[in-house]
């Protein structure tokens, strides 16, 4: 099989290890990487010492043996680069949010639809995450009959992400798009996936900022109510973890079918049960707990065949776009819940 090359642009985000080591376990080649930021940059060459620096984007753009970008810029610079790698022949893998308005989507479908290249946004909380990895393939076998409902819980720890604290650009949604399209577009991938659904609407959205008066420009809560001819969905999300929890989020995912249901515990099982990946099973039969650390991530593997074959394997490019479409709508529309602290 021939070996693809690709780039990494844009170390913003510490997905950006994520999405090169998914690449990596699927046989690709870092060929390079690029960042405006020297301490970003430093940091990605301890991880991956040897890997060649480019001097510019355009020298990795006009590099012809490169097949695929990937990127998790600060947010609102993604599309627009991805719109370069496209016209420049590549394929691109982006860190979700992969837009920040609904303008960017629309250029992004256009010139998706003229160079036929791929523009696939990399849901992690999908995609590497082997407790939703085993429910998809759960659900794909019967186990809770059809999927009628999800609810999403996407709680994150504001401060302490990084020893250098969160960036500047953080606190300025016209850098990020809001709450609800940063992380809630993981839990609407995610009802659209498990519900089978290809269309959808918004129900209602609100977003609130009830304990951070010092950014006014960005909000702490969101929460989303959508629903489509296969089933409906609840989000939550917010920055509210706090410091004793043992990861950055308490993420879960309760997926409701007409024979049982299943809940994941994706980062932790509070005082339960060690690690992470864990999954709780309830049909007509009875209960079970199904550990998934040794679960199969296929995504890599399935977007090389993608990126060979020009196939949809890992991800519709409709779905991708369609995801993102609803987050954006859900944060365009969100009524703003005005609190006072007590």
């Amino acid at each position: 099989m021939t070996t693809i090359r690709f780039a990494a642009i844009g170390l913003n985000h510490g997905h950006i290890y994520g999405q090169v080591k998914c690449l990596l376990d699927a046989g690709m080649e870092l060929a390079w990487v690029y960042a405006e930021e020297q301490d970003l940059l430093q940091d990605f060459l301890k991880q991956y010492p040897g890997t060649p620096v480019a001097r510019s984007v355009d020298e990795i753009l006009d590099d012809e043996s490169i097949q695929v970008v990937t990127s998790a810029s600060i947010p609102v610079d993604r599309a627009p680069l991805g719109v370069r790698v496209m016209q420049h022949g590549k394929d691109y893998l982006v860190d979700k949010p992969g837009f920040t308005t609904l303008e960017q989507l629309a250029e992004v479908r256009r010139v998706q639809a003229e160079t036929k290249r791929i523009y696939s946004v990399f849901f992690s909380e999908h995609f590497a995450q082997r407790a939703t990895v085993k429910a998809g393939e759960l659900v794909k076998a019967g186990a809770i009959g059809r999927v009628i409902q999800t609810t999403g819980f996407g709680p994150h720890r504001m401060f302490g992400y990084t020893k250098q604290g969160r960036p500047d650009w953080f606190f300025h949604k016209r850098f990020f798009g809001g709450i609800i399209n940063d992380i809630a577009s993981h839990q609407i991938d995610q009802f659209l996936f498990f519900t089978g659904s290809t269309e959808a609407e918004i129900v209602a959205s609100q977003v609130a900022n009830f304990h951070h008066p010092q950014y006014p420009d960005m909000d702490d809560y969101g929460d989303v109510l959508l629903r489509s001819p296969q089933g409906t969905g609840y989000i939550r999300v917010d920055w509210f973890t706090p410091d004793g929890l043992s990861t950055w989020g308490d993420v879960r995912l309760f997926i409701t079918g007409t024979d049982g249901y299943i809940e994941l515990r994706k980062n932790c099982d509070v005082t339960g049960r060690e690690g992470d990946n864990h999954l709780f099973l309830v049909d007509q039969k009875g209960m079970q707990y199904i550990p998934c650390n040794d679960v199969a991530l296929p995504f890599g593997g399935q977007f090389v065949n993608d990126v060979l074959n020009r196939t949809e394997t890992s991800m519709t490019q409709a779905h991708s776009f369609l995801a993102s479409e609803l987050a954006l709508k859900a944060q365009a529309q969100a009524a703003v819940i005005v609190t006072e602290p007590k």
